[in-house]
């Protein structure tokens, strides 16, 4: 990576939409070669142009999850379960005392406090020595955030994370939204 795929990714970060010949201008390239160089980056796993959300304006709630897993095993068997959830925003793995570190985001209070206590959290699955759980009250630098917005298909009956909603109490008391991948969904993702 050189000082015009610096000026080129910054620009990127400030305005995904900047244009071939806006950028063109910025690196002193042309449209051709800035593109050419877009799609190496691209083409290396340096670089992906998409859209990022901002949970404020959608009036979503994160939090952080922090958990110390027992085993490699318990490891993998969470981020399995899990991958295909769109709450989750990010899972980290981290070294020291808590191994696994990730975001999440819920459609209000009620709903995050679902996600840090019932069957579908992330701090229910087996071989969790410890976890902690904090709400995020302010986003700072940026608030946009990869949220997955493409897993919120509504076409299934049970959870990616093999829960069913419906039995759930706080979900049969409306103090959750229930799973935005399912089909007994309410929220607004």
């Amino acid at each position: 990576m050189d000082n015009v795929d610096r000026k080129i990714i910054s620009q990127l970060q400030l305005n995904g939409r900047t244009t071939l010949e806006e950028l063109a201008k910025n690196t002193g390239f042309t449209s051709m070669g800035v593109k050419k160089r877009m799609q190496k980056l691209t083409e290396q796993g340096i670089i992906n142009v998409s859209a990022l959300l901002n949970p404020v304006s959608l009036r979503l709630s994160p939090a952080i999850v922090m958990l110390e897993m027992e085993s490699a095993e318990a490891t993998q068997n969470l981020l399995n379960r899990f991958k295909d959830c769109p709450r989750v925003v990010h899972i980290f793995k981290a070294i020291g005392g808590y191994n696994l570190i990730a975001l999440v985001i819920a459609e209000d209070q009620d709903t995050l406090e679902s996600i840090s206590t019932e069957k579908c959290s992330l701090r229910s699955g087996g071989g969790i020595r410890r976890s902690e759980f904090y709400p995020i009250g302010e986003i700072r630098f940026s608030p946009f955030l990869p949220i997955r917005e493409h897993l919120t298909h509504k076409g299934r009956t049970i959870a990616p994370c093999d829960v069913d909603c419906r039995p759930c109490a706080r979900y049969q008391n409306r103090r959750c939204v229930g799973c935005p991948t399912t089909i007994h969904y309410r929220g607004t993702l």
